[in-house]
């Protein structure tokens, strides 16, 4: 019965990254045909029919394009750090309810873990600084990171008031 459970999991897991993934890119769509229209340009339409398909051009472009490591960066930490804070944004996404019963995980400390995965996603802003060697993309971020974790301050004070309310953490 556990291993059912787990590719229940799985299955859900797999699931909503897919739908995520693709409510992003059309997210994305969306941002870029509007700021088109703001400053009167047309935006995203040849890619498929009007543009829609423009993100996943985009996303295949940027996949197989060269990547540009500087030499005397530590390569390994280079790429890993924004995987790194893909993947702590995504994962955040695990304790969120979907739908009445539908979630890939329902844990009674959901607000605490979306705070220690966000608080996590900084180390991979620093560490994408510090793995250029270089003092200015260093101190870029740092003040990233700054500003992150003053942001997550403000946030966590509106929602501790709510949860004094509600007297729970459970999403």
């Amino acid at each position: 019965m556990d291993v059912l459970a787990l590719l229940l999991t799985l299955l859900k897991s797999v699931v909503l990254l897919v739908v995520l993934l693709i409510f992003i890119a059309y997210i994305l769509y969306a941002d870029r045909k509007i700021w088109a229209a703001v400053q009167l340009r047309r935006g995203p339409n040849v890619v498929g029919p009007w543009g829609l398909w423009q993100s996943f051009a985009d996303m295949i472009k940027f996949v197989l394009k060269e990547p540009i490591i500087p030499d005397s960066a530590n390569k390994g930490l280079f790429v890993l750090a924004p995987v790194i804070t893909g993947f702590l944004a995504l994962a955040a996404w695990a304790v969120i309810p979907i739908s009445q019963g539908w979630g890939v995980a329902n844990i009674n400390v959901g607000i605490l873990y979306i705070f220690a995965i966000s608080s996590l996603s900084v180390y991979g802003i620093i560490m994408g600084g510090w793995a250029s060697n270089s003092k200015y993309p260093f101190l870029s971020a740092l003040r990233s990171a700054a500003q992150m974790v003053s942001y997550e301050v403000s946030i966590g004070f509106v929602l501790i008031t709510v949860l004094l309310f509600v007297g729970s953490l459970n999403l």
